[in-house]
């Protein structure tokens, strides 16, 4: 068990989530004190000593299942109603045919399980289903997707939410019960009781996947980054609604986190006077050191945002992290550009709504002014033209973009500029290292500019980023703290 302990341990920092050796022998004492052939209980108590955090649960889980949560359930006696029990058409199932009689009696028999909602019974029929339709391989490169595909197809989903749909509105009929709610209510039980198979199916496969290649080799395939952890330029669009949801709390906490430190802070300077006047009641001595109040400044913040193309999306987030905790900077002004740039400040005036503000920047911002194609020297000469007050030499200036610049004239003697007046410049660059420097990108050129150049990929990229730009003094990024 240790090991197996330990093993789980290094597969949950590889997906991301914190485990410390002290976590894992609290994790293991805590063993000591629950029945390990009770499931629920083994995964409480893992669950309580190894995880910290809330978004990290679905991970948790998931990495359970696979290490210790997947053993064969004992055989019930609903699965002699249905048919043989499990493994005895291992040879037809192996094929993933199976007989339309097979098929046929297996979808009357779920039929019959979903209306009754015999958690048993649906338990056996997902693992003859396995058995029968989906194929299933010993050492066979094939994901659990591929199989979990193959018994849902053959087993007619949309067929049998209906015949279930069916059977509810037919046993309502028999209490003189019809209307619209009484459908809808039917319709979500069959959808609710569905999944619930699904789920089943899904476990018995993995189930299966663990015992043919062994949890390590499993868990590499199904492994999923975190939230914190996904690519924002390439992140698929559920993906992007569950970076979105984490913005507003990570904001929040950023920003409290910020306020914090700049309170602690380290001391100002000594106060010699007040130092003395302590130490008279301590006979001269200097026990208890005086300090004068730091002053904190805060800095002004101005963005270029890159908003071509897929650059968009990762402009979005910038802007609204940014914006969240705009109280910690004395001001902010934003800019968003393609070919053109424009001010768009206004579009974010406080309880505007981020969703109708970014609406507005696509409809009334002028960025196109010539192709509609990225065009950082059009760009920077245009700001450096129009909009060059906005810098000060108390402005921390960041320019986020892949600094893909279309083979067109660069204006790096424009950024130079920028630079030379500005507190400090930086970029954030969403594209990894690797791709810096490649085809039309001039990003060496423009970096050799900036007082500081950054791969920012991720929330938690941008999370650290942000939180050195609020609390850096000097140029260079230098903490306060």
């Amino acid at each position: 068990m240790l090991i197996g302990l330990t093993d789980f341990a290094d597969e949950l920092r590889e997906i991301g989530i914190p485990v410390s050796m002290v976590e894992v022998l609290d994790a293991a004492d805590a063993l000591r004190h629950v029945d390990l052939g009770d499931r629920t209980a083994v995964h409480a108590a893992m669950a309580a000593t190894m995880v910290k955090n809330a978004r990290h649960q679905d991970a948790f889980d998931l990495a359970f299942d696979v290490f210790f949560g997947l053993r064969p359930p004992p055989p019930s006696p609903t699965t002699e109603l249905h048919g043989p029990a499990d493994g005895a058409d291992t040879a037809e199932g192996s094929s993933g045919g199976g007989s339309p009689a097979d098929v046929s009696d297996l979808f009357e028999a779920l039929v019959g399980a979903l209306a009754t909602g015999d958690q048993h019974a649906l338990s056996a029929l997902a693992r003859r289903a396995v058995d029968r339709l989906s194929g299933f391989q010993p050492g066979r490169p094939v994901g659990g997707r591929y199989y979990l595909y193959r018994v849902m197809h053959r087993l007619d989903v949309d067929r049998l939410r209906s015949r279930l749909v069916e059977g509810l509105l037919a046993a309502d009929d028999e209490l003189g019960v019809d209307d619209e709610l009484t459908t809808r209510l039917a319709v979500d039980t069959a959808d609710r009781r569905i999944g619930a198979f699904r789920t089943e199916v899904e476990a018995e496969i993995l189930r299966r996947l663990v015992q043919d290649r062994g949890p390590e080799a499993v868990s590499q395939t199904l492994r999923r980054p975190l939230v914190e952890d996904l690519d924002l330029m390439h992140a698929t669009h559920e993906e992007l609604a569950m970076i979105a949801d984490r913005i507003a709390p990570l904001a929040r906490r950023l920003a409290s986190r910020m306020s914090a430190r700049r309170r602690r802070g380290q001391h100002g300077r000594l106060d010699v006077r007040r130092t003395i006047r302590r130490s008279l009641a301590h006979g001269g001595a200097l026990l208890d050191p005086q300090w004068k109040p730091r002053r904190i400044n805060k800095p002004e913040l101005v963005m270029l945002c890159d908003v071509s193309g897929s650059m968009a999306t990762f402009a979005r987030f910038t802007m609204q992290l940014t914006y969240a905790i705009g109280h910690q900077f004395s001001n902010v002004r934003a800019f968003a550009f393609i070919d053109g740039i424009d001010e768009v400040t206004r579009f974010f005036a406080p309880g505007e709504d981020f969703e109708h503000a970014m609406a507005r920047i696509a409809e009334e911002a002028q960025l196109i002014r010539h192709d509609g194609h990225s065009d950082y020297g059009t760009a920077l000469e245009c700001f450096t033209t129009e909009f060059f007050d906005a810098v000060t030499p108390s402005s921390t200036v960041i320019i986020t973009g892949d600094a893909r610049n279309n083979y067109r004239p660069t204006g790096e003697e424009r950024l130079a500029k920028i630079a030379d007046r500005a507190r400090a410049l930086l970029w954030i660059n969403p594209e990894a290292k690797r791709y810096w420097d490649t085809g039309d990108s001039v990003m060496s050129r423009y970096g050799a500019l900036c007082d500081g150049v950054f791969e920012v990929r991720t929330l938690r990229q941008l999370e650290r980023f942000v939180e050195s730009v609020a609390l850096s003094r000097v140029k260079g990024l230098v903490p306060i703290s």
